[in-house]
């Protein structure tokens, strides 16, 4: 947690999480959300925290979620703890035999006597523990009246790290998704990953961990220990026409229900799945799209990269320089109504309008790959701009191979990495001294040392390599999603799942594709960046950067 963060939020004992409340008076549960979350009270008026040195946050910057997670779990960065929130928690005995014990959470330290709605409210209110002990001057003190505190108290109560879908005391589920677009080749070599992950982790003994040793400190120390479970896998194959998506994975989730969505694959449409995961609170970790859907304030949904949405970011860059001033008076598009190359064509053709840059769209007919490129290329010279127009491309391998000529007058072509095959692209000799590529990976010569291992234990595996991007991605899922249950001991919270994640995920080394991953709060793409490069030679998957790696 960054020093920003703790100054502009809470670091005290509330907290907040919730989906969107509205700015007109709330019902009594869905003020509690709102002030948790957004800072907004039940009126609709801004949440107003003022601290010992009489700092004042308001608003969002207010919000106890800043610190308190949506977990409620709080969290712990070097000698700061935030301490979580949620009822079991408030209002559990740290000392009376015989009670339950509650998931191990690390940030919590020392012992106090349980809180009542009373204490509670006084805590928020004025800063005093349950035994009247000053909280930490971080913690802002909020004059909430009588109904928003019983909202945010019942709120709060009902934050619970208990019975969570799809996990039992010796069974972990999960879900991967497959789309009726997808690749079929990529699905299997997603498969194959998925399916050999689970059995190597199954191979564990089901039976009771010792627990870990702590230094006693740590309130609950006798909770700490890892609870091995059998991981499952559900294949939910989705059939149809898009529309209908949303009905079947209702189904499978009533019939199946997972603690999150592993991996998955999709052709040019995941919103429907987007949006299940995200109005059913289930993880839906890095599916293998090219088409994300950009949310940030969404939560459940975690991607590696933004796709061909990344790469329409990076052409817009490098057509608009870094002084907005264009480079190319007028650009033409090329895609297959259909593809992943529709939604990024139209992002890629609002950003350049906005500065004044007139876009051309060619659409070439759906599923018709080999068909119409040429005659398109030809009807896009044609046009009394062409000449300076810069040229993009969305196609794949197929349409790629039969480019023909380079239409005259183009200045510079851009070619979608991701879509037609990254290095080895078919991308004819003639075209290649005028094309430059997207790459929104890290560059094949300095990745090596970070694909040793992910290929390795594919080989001794004897998993056919068919899809090396989706199958070792597919692996990076797995390994971190394996990393971060080791993580959170016996807690299975799944806002706490996610929020754990974004924790780990700068700190792996082995990264696979990407140079590096990051996820702060409300951030959903773990690689921000990407190249744009060059082939360096007629023939041959040699590239060369036109520059050092672009964050858009």
């Amino acid at each position: 947690m960054s020093a920003w963060r703790i100054v502009v939020a809470d670091v005290g004992l509330l907290a907040a999480l919730a989906l969107a409340g509205r700015a007109t008076a709330a019902s009594a549960d869905g003020a509690g959300q709102s002030i948790y979350l957004r800072g907004v009270l039940g009126s609709g008026a801004p949440l107003e925290g003022i601290r010992e040195a009489g700092a004042v946050t308001t608003g969002v910057d207010a919000a106890c979620v800043n610190c308190h997670q949506r977990s409620g779990l709080g969290s712990l960065e070097g000698n700061l703890s935030i301490p979580p929130v949620t009822g079991e928690y408030l209002f559990h005995s740290r000392t009376q035999a015989g009670e339950a014990v509650l998931p191990y959470v690390e940030s919590l330290h020392g012992n106090r006597d349980p809180y009542t709605d009373a204490t509670l409210a006084r805590a928020i209110r004025e800063g005093l523990d349950s035994e009247g002990r000053p909280l930490s001057y971080l913690m802002p003190r909020y004059a909430l009246g009588d109904e928003d505190m019983a909202s945010l108290i019942g709120f709060l109560k009902r934050l619970s790290v208990r019975q969570v879908p799809g996990v039992t005391d010796t069974v972990l589920h999960f879900a991967t998704i497959v789309t009726p677009d997808a690749d079929p080749l990529k699905r299997r070599g997603m498969l194959d990953v998925l399916e050999h992950f689970f059995a190597q982790k199954n191979l564990i003994p089901l039976k009771p961990s010792p627990r870990m040793l702590t230094s006693g400190k740590t309130q609950y120390s006798k909770s700490m220990y890892m609870a091995n479970r059998h991981w499952q896998l559900h294949v939910w194959e989705l059939t149809g026409p898009a529309a209908t998506w949303r009905a079947q994975l209702d189904k499978h989730l009533a019939a199946e229900p997972v603690y999150a969505v592993l991996s998955g694959l999709a052709g040019s449409n995941w919103a429907p799945v987007h949006e299940f995961c995200e109005q059913n609170a289930v993880p839906c970790l890095f599916p293998n799209v090219e088409v994300p859907v950009v949310a940030e304030r969404d939560f459940y949904s975690m991607y590696f990269s933004k796709g061909v949405l990344l790469e329409s970011d990076l052409i817009a860059r490098a057509i608009l320089g870094s002084d907005d001033r264009p480079a190319a008076g007028a650009v033409e598009q090329v895609y297959r109504a259909g593809d992943s190359g529709e939604a990024a064509a139209k992002a890629l053709a609002a950003q350049l309008k906005g500065h004044g840059v007139k876009v051309h769209s060619t659409v070439l007919a759906a599923g018709a790959q080999r068909h119409g490129v040429t005659s398109a290329l030809r009807t896009a010279a044609r046009r009394k701009d062409a000449r300076g127009q810069a040229l993009v491309l969305w196609l794949r391998p197929p349409d790629i191979a039969v480019l023909g000529d380079v239409p005259a007058g183009a200045a510079t072509v851009y070619l979608s990495g991701l879509m037609g095959g990254l290095e080895k692209s078919p991308l004819p000799a003639g075209w290649r001294e005028h094309a430059v590529m997207t790459y929104p990976f890290d560059l094949p010569g300095k990745r090596g040392v970070r694909l040793d291992y992910p290929l390795g234990w594919f080989s001794v595996r004897r998993i056919p390599l068919v899809a090396e991007q989706v199958q070792t991605d597919t692996f990076l899922a797995c390994s971190l999603l394996a990393d971060v249950l080791n993580r959170m001991a016996d807690n299975f919270a799944r806002p706490y799942l996610i929020e754990q994640l974004q924790g780990l995920l700068e700190h792996r080394v082995i990264t696979g594709y990407y140079p590096r991953l990051t996820l702060a709060s409300n951030q959903r793409f773990a690689s921000k960046g990407g190249y744009v490069v060059h082939f360096r030679d007629p023939g041959g998957t040699a590239l060369v950067a036109e520059g050092d790696w672009i964050v858009p």
